[in-house]
């Protein structure tokens, strides 16, 4: 969420809530700064992998279905006969992984689909265009280097844009980019919520 992992060089200053530097072969280090303590770190060795008998991409993977590459029916399965608000049900990391608080409130948005709503009550066509929406919502989000709303920047110590473009994560009491009318704020799963009363249904 707000940890990240640092490439520098053993001259830079330490920032506070370092708790762990690799010294790479290059003379750099790989520094991991995590002030929530939320992430989680693991070594594997090839050694590891060969009494696995499996491949360095499936020891990573999370417990939940990938956003980007899930298909259309598969997505609507993970939330049918769920009486959780649908944005609870996107924060959930063993149905979907990655999908976090921005991410979710965007997405939401853009597929119309009002955050308190439950997920088990959607239509089709709704699982489909929120489907569509996370696709889109991330991969835009990744291209411009993710959302830089307190400190977060990538491994070169270089912050996102894609906060640029949020249509209504931080925006709470602001106007609806679409109808014009104050977005609203509550909390879902304890997590911060802004919406659009008019738009999000």
């Amino acid at each position: 969420m707000t940890g990240r992992l640092l490439v520098s060089t053993p001259d830079t200053p330490i920032p506070p809530h370092t708790h762990l530097i690799l010294n790479l072969s290059a003379g750099k280090e790989l520094r991991f700064v995590d002030a929530r303590r939320f992430g989680r770190l693991s070594i594997h060795t090839p050694t590891d992998e060969a009494a696995t008998n499996s491949t360095p991409s499936e020891k990573y993977t999370g417990p939940g279905s990938e956003p980007l590459t899930i298909a259309p029916t598969a997505f609507a399965s993970l939330f049918r006969n769920r009486k959780t608000p649908i944005k609870a049900a996107l924060l959930n990391q063993s149905l979907l992984h990655g999908v976090g608080n921005i991410y979710a409130d965007e997405s939401l948005f853009r597929a119309a689909i009002r955050p308190t709503r439950h997920a088990g009550r959607l239509t089709r066509a709704q699982y489909e265009r929120l489907r569509l929406a996370l696709v889109d919502v991330l991969t835009h989000a990744i291209k411009l280097g993710g959302s830089s709303v307190s400190d977060y920047v990538d491994a070169d110590g270089v912050r996102g844009f894609f906060q640029l473009e949020h249509r209504v994560y931080g925006r709470a009491g602001q106007t609806c980019t679409i109808c014009n009318i104050p977005l609203k704020k509550l909390t879902v799963a304890g997590r911060t919520t802004i919406y659009c009363p008019k738009c999000q249904k």
